[in-house]
């Protein structure tokens, strides 16, 4: 063990500014680094794995984990859509003496902030600009144009927290967001003596 503190990694953005792929480069990068399955209402989309991409779990058993206090952070994103951090996934992560990496919501990370103080360290990946981000939500083509509205104008939202955060890095192009993502981490964790 060895570690002064357990660290934390955030990592926040609105939805399509890149958060996802700059925690997975990360993580296949550093194997001390961990991702932090979140739990979430919502069905798998494509791909995803239970257990690997969420826990997915019924708003019903979403609701009784609040009231028992297991989240960490957890929020309600879009209406009746919940996702959050459990206790028992950080404990998961600490235990395998790793670093877990939370790729959240702005507000779930701002929540585990003030939980945490000393612990977490914070990157806010904004986009280039509101019109690139409609352009790449657009490509994904995933977004109803009401849903696409609804997302920008939570974009525009949540950008204006970006100073509660340690770093901003706008994701201009994706392996310089990386590598900028890489060097704030890694000093972060030498200066809190974290051990390789």
């Amino acid at each position: 063990m060895g570690n002064p503190i357990q660290p934390i990694i955030i990592i926040t953005a609105p939805s399509g500014a890149g958060k996802t792929s700059i925690t997975r480069y990360l993580l296949q990068k550093y194997p001390f680094l961990c991702f932090s399955v979140s739990a979430a209402t919502r069905s798998p989309r494509g791909n995803e794995k239970e257990g690997v991409d969420y826990y997915f779990i019924s708003e019903a058993s979403f609701k009784e984990k609040i009231a028992n206090q297991e989240f960490v952070e957890w929020e309600m994103v879009y209406e009746g859509k919940y996702y959050g951090t459990l206790h028992a996934e950080m404990s998961r992560i600490w235990q395998q003496n790793k670093v877990p990496v939370l790729d959240i919501d702005v507000k779930g990370a701002l929540r585990l902030l003030e939980q945490y103080p000393k612990q977490c360290f914070s990157l806010f990946i904004e986009p280039p600009g509101l019109e690139e981000l409609k352009k790449r939500l657009e490509t994904r083509g995933t977004e109803t144009p009401e849903s696409l509205t609804a997302r920008l104008n939570k974009a525009a939202y949540e950008i204006s927290f970006k100073e509660n955060f340690h770093q901003t890095i706008v994701n201009r192009d994706l392996s310089d967001a990386c590598a900028e993502a890489e060097k704030y981490i890694l000093q972060f964790l030498h200066s809190v003596q974290y051990t390789f």
